[in-house]
């Protein structure tokens, strides 16, 4: 059984101040909006699934996020200089991409069972084009063993050229449109297809990420958006 989660007094501490920083920074270099907030069920457990196109999508789904969230990243990540010492100082948890590891399934269990908000991209890592992919079935897993419910939060114009707009000027468009929840209490502890299931979860919380965004970014779920 998973123990409660909570974040180191440092962690805690760090992110004080980098909420605020990243908020004033995507604020000086594009023009942020948001919408669905009544939609957030605050003080309890529930998962954040967002599309992830780019570096730009979890520190900007974070920074504005209302309440303080827990996140997972990629180890790969964590490797390089600026991009890693952030992750280290906001207590991301690291993640090994395709392999299955015991210790984060648990973490992530615990966090959830401690009512805090995780934020997960069920496609397992950037795409690089507004375009989403096919979900891994990873959140689904989680979704199995949590039942936890899921916030699917359509990301729209944080594409790899971001950065390059905006030191142009352009301050580009930010949208983060919030859906509604998805509730997978009701679903049986057992099932005789648990993969097939799995992926089915997967899929759906997809599905109604694609319904908040436009649809060119549909992807893989092009005609099977499922609107708010």
């Amino acid at each position: 059984m998973a123990e409660l989660f909570k974040p180191p007094l440092n962690i805690r501490l760090n992110r004080l101040w980098l909420k605020p920083l990243f908020r004033l920074l995507f604020n000086i270099l594009g023009r942020v909006k948001i919408t669905g907030r009544e939609n957030i069920p605050f003080g309890t457990s529930y998962l954040i699934a967002i599309n992830h196109i780019s570096i730009y999508d979890p520190p900007l789904v974070l920074s504005f996020w209302p309440e303080e969230s827990e996140a997972i990243g990629a180890t790969d990540v964590f490797e390089k200089k600026f991009q890693g010492t952030i992750l280290r100082l906001y207590g991301v948890v690291p993640v090994h991409r395709g392999d299955y590891d015991r210790s984060l399934i648990d973490t992530m269990l615990a966090i959830l069972k401690s009512r805090r908000p995780l934020t997960i991209a069920p496609e397992g890592g950037r795409s690089h084009v507004p375009a989403l992919r096919q979900a891994k079935p990873g959140v689904g897993y989680i979704i199995e063993r949590s039942h936890a419910p899921v916030l699917p939060v359509g990301l729209i114009g944080t594409t790899d050229d971001f950065w390059q707009r905006a030191r142009r000027g352009e301050k580009p468009s930010l949208e983060i449109r919030i859906g509604k929840l998805i509730d997978f209490s009701q679903q049986p502890v057992q099932h005789s297809e648990r993969r097939v299931l799995r992926q089915s979860n997967a899929d759906l919380v997809m599905r109604h990420i694609a319904g908040l965004l436009p649809e060119e970014y549909h992807g893989v779920y092009a005609g099977q958006a499922i609107l708010p």
